[in-house]
């Protein structure tokens, strides 16, 4: 298991370094920052323009730009923004909070439904439970999140006046946007739920559990649920991760002071060393999550331990 481990954490570094080489790169071929620096300035020259990328090191060649940001994020000096000259890493770390919880939110939320609901339609194979519930899932699949959070805010927000439109304020403020993310993903939940179990409930060691006299809620939660959690958990970990980067509409709609937005102003910026820093966050964040899914593996099936 160390083994494993340690050749998944090289494997990590390796995924790291790729990813912040590309996205270094692939963002100094959309535009020239001095030029959204030097919008409505009037008129500018080329002189003008080269003081500026001087002054915020877009002079140097690209090796030497990559190199001072990777040395950065060893040091916790991840640059300053283009924009207001803000430390990048003191925006991070107020965007980083709001997106993480809300991520937490949606997963729980999604988990919280999906898992019985998924036992539920297992059980029940081919009887009007399961169709209604395969049925209502592949609806909440065909919403596209954005129309699904327009349609939340219409409703819930100005004609109810229920629940805040947008913003990060209170417990309150995370019900609309976790719930719109969540109806989505639980319809892909659900889904596999229940294909896990309807796989699981066919072995013979849940027949021979049935027969010792269990209770059918400790064969299908004890038994059953344990030993289909590890495809369960692969798939949460990787909607998890995916998640994190996908979120952007979601805070964008609601207004969500998280790295997504904070990544769609950068982009629209080009804000070089805010863009640089979110996706290197988020692409740690992927990566440690795939990690703790291995370690998972070994925690719940001790066969892995033993291999």
């Amino acid at each position: 298991m160390t083994h494993f481990l340690l050749k998944r954490l090289l494997q990590a570094v390796f995924v790291l370094f790729a990813i912040t080489l590309i996205v270094s790169y692939a963002i100094r071929l959309t535009g020239d920052p001095a030029l959204m620096l030097t919008q409505g300035a009037g008129s500018v020259t080329e002189a003008d323009l080269a003081l500026i990328r001087e002054s915020l090191g877009l002079n140097q060649p690209f090796w030497v730009q990559y190199g001072h940001f990777v040395l950065g994020i060893f040091s916790g000096d991840l640059g300053r923004s283009f924009m207001g000259q803000t430390p990048v890493s003191q925006l991070i770390g107020l965007s980083f909070p709001a997106t993480v919880s809300l991520a937490f939110a949606v997963m729980l939320v999604s988990i919280a439904i999906s898992i019985p609901l998924g036992i539920k339609a297992a059980v029940s194979k081919g009887k009007w439970a399961d169709q209604l519930i395969r049925i209502t899932s592949l609806i909440g699949l065909s919403f596209p999140n954005f129309w699904l959070a327009l349609m939340m805010v219409l409703v819930f927000s100005i004609s109810l006046k229920w629940l805040p439109p947008s913003g990060m304020d209170g417990l309150a403020s995370f019900i609309m946007p976790a719930v719109t993310m969540a109806i989505i993903l639980t319809a892909t939940n659900v889904r596999l739920v229940r294909s896990s179990m309807l796989e699981t409930l066919q072995s013979q060691y849940i027949m021979v559990a049935r027969a010792k006299g269990l209770s059918e809620s400790k064969v299908l939660y004890k038994h059953a649920l344990r030993n289909c959690a590890i495809p369960l958990i692969t798939y949460f970990g990787l909607q998890f991760g995916g998640l994190l980067g996908g979120i952007v509409v979601i805070e964008k709609v609601f207004n969500w002071p998280g790295l997504g937005t904070l990544a769609f102003d950068a982009v629209s910026s080009r804000d070089y060393p805010v863009l640089q820093a979110v996706i290197t966050v988020l692409s740690m964040l992927i990566v440690g999550i795939n990690l703790l899914v291995d370690i998972a593996y070994g925690l719940i099936d001790p066969r892995i331990r033993t291999e």
